[in-house]
This record gives structure tokens, C-alpha cells and sequence, in this order.
């Protein structure tokens, strides 16, 4: 693997629940931050923002189980299930009342927990992540979801992720976070952590029906032009959630990379007001 050492990000592993995990922490300074990685990423998506967010809160961020390079549980591949990992993850690292900033995958694990844990957490920063019902998803991830038959997407795991990188735009990806997110779904590891989108169905109409009774305050992140997970995802869950803001940045589906500057300003400025 390419050597990551003028990285801000140092991985590490710890076991939490028996489930080996992958997690970068910054240096201890005011409150505590909890990041989960977005797919098909790892928690190496957040380097183009980490030193910011870094000097305004304690970092933990972690690749979730099944995704990045952390070990896979198949119970844990559901948003309801993940939002209750978080959780212990959380307790774990003797995190009170993080910040929890759950953008993509952790978009409904993060309002999953924030439900089930009232008063757990701060905030929630979340967004470009499957929300609405009915589901709302473009491209090939509508595909990956609700395919009938997930037989045809058995490939080598690379290969996927090399088709997806093209799609973070503005981003100067350094080789180090290719290659971590190449390896982090090689052979059949992106196969593995379908199950966790194609939980939609069931699990998202379980959410909406939580989501008036949410007091955390939210933050909602979206993309203005992006096809994969469209601005009607972020405007439903607006519309649903007692306590949220609604910010529409100019950029696609990777908003934590293509539009790194904006991204990081707003949550600095959201964590500043809660």
C-alpha cells in the first residue's frame, strides 16, 4: 500500500463488540466528534477535511463493520442495527454526547441511533444518503439496492471502485486514498456490504415513521447536482425533522471531497451553534 505518513490520518484497529475495527483519532481538544466513512469509501474520505475539524473537536472516525477495512458482521449490515453499533462504538471511546457526522451510508444509521439514544448525542451532521420513501436513488446505486438478483454485481470488488472514483470531481485524490479504497472492497468485500443498501425496503419506511420524534439537532449536507442519491433524499428528511438545517452545496454525490472547503466550514459553523 502506498505510504500514508504525510497524512493526517493514522488507522488503527481496536475491537469493539468482538468486531475488529479500523478507526483515526486526532488529539484530544473540547468536545468529541464521531465520523463514520461513507461507501464505497473508507475513513480516508475525510482527509480533505480532517485538520479543520480537527481543530475544533476531539476526531474519532471509524470504517464501519463490513465497510473500509473493517470486519464484516452480516447482522450489523442494516441501518437500524449499525445505528446501534454507533452507539457502543461511542461508549467505547468514552465519547459523551459526541457530535456524530454520518454522511452517505451513515445518513440512516446516524438517525437510527439518534433515535433509539435520545439525548446520546450533540448533533448529527448527515446527508447523500437514501432516505425518502418511497426510495429516491439514481444511477447504478439504484441498482445495487433493488435489483431483484445481486448475482450479476459478484465481481472483483477493484473493479467497482475504480468505475466510482471518477465521480469525485474537484478532488485531487492523493494515491495513498485510492489505493485504501481500492483495497478496502478488493475481491468479494464490495459484494459483502450490499446488503446493507438493499436493507432500504425494509428499513426505511421503519425510519420515517421515527423521524417527528427526533430531538437531535440535524444537519442536513446535500449535493445540488447529485444523481445518485437526489436532493429530494436531504428536503424529506428536512421537511420530517423537528430540529434541522437544510445546506445545498455545488457539487455532486461526494460533497466531503468535491466540495471539501464548503463542507468544512458548515459543520465548524453548525457545531459552533450547538
Amino acid at each position: 500500500m502506498t505510504s500514508t505518513s504525510n497524512s493526517p490520518i493514522k488507522p488503527r484497529t481496536r475491537l469493539i463488540d468482538g468486531v475488529s475495527i479500523r478507526y483515526a483519532e486526532s488529539e484530544e481538544r473540547g468536545e468529541h466528534a464521531l465520523l463514520l466513512s461513507p461507501w464505497p469509501e473508507s475513513l480516508f474520505a475525510f482527509e480533505p477535511i480532517w485538520s479543520r475539524l480537527a481543530e475544533r473537536a476531539h476526531l474519532v472516525a471509524i470504517d464501519l463493520p463490513g465497510f473500509g477495512h473493517s470486519e464484516r458482521r452480516d447482522e450489523l449490515l442494516t441501518p437500524q442495527a449499525m445505528g446501534e453499533f454507533v452507539i457502543r462504538v461511542a461508549d467505547a471511546f468514552g465519547l459523551d454526547r459526541p457530535h456524530l457526522v454520518g454522511p452517505d451510508i451513515g445518513t440512516s444509521a446516524s438517525l437510527f441511533a439518534a433515535a433509539t439514544q435520545p439525548g446520546r448525542l450533540r448533533s448529527l451532521v448527515v446527508g447523500s444518503g437514501g432516505a425518502a420513501v418511497p426510495i429516491q436513488l439514481g444511477g447504478v446505486l439504484r441498482d445495487w439496492a433493488l435489483a431483484p438478483d445481486v448475482e450479476g454485481f459478484r465481481t472483483e470488488g477493484r473493479h467497482v471502485i475504480e468505475a466510482v472514483l471518477p465521480h469525485i470531481e474537484g478532488y485531487a485524490m492523493p494515491d495513498h486514498v485510492r489505493e485504501d479504497y481500492l483495497s478496502s472492497y478488493a475481491g468479494d468485500r464490495f459484494f459483502r456490504s450490499l446488503p446493507y443498501v438493499r436493507s432500504y425496503p425494509e428499513q426505511l419506511p421503519t425510519l420515517r415513521d421515527l423521524l417527528p420524534a427526533i430531538q437531535t439537532p440535524v444537519q442536513i449536507i446535500a449535493g445540488r447536482h447529485d444523481t445518485v442519491v437526489p436532493l429530494v433524499n436531504a428536503e424529506y428528511l428536512h421537511e420530517r425533522l423537528p430540529d434541522s438545517q437544510l445546506d445545498i452545496v455545488d457539487a455532486g454525490h461526494f460533497t466531503w471531497e468535491s466540495a471539501a472547503v464548503d463542507y468544512a466550514d458548515l459543520v465548524t459553523a453548525w457545531w459552533t451553534g450547538h
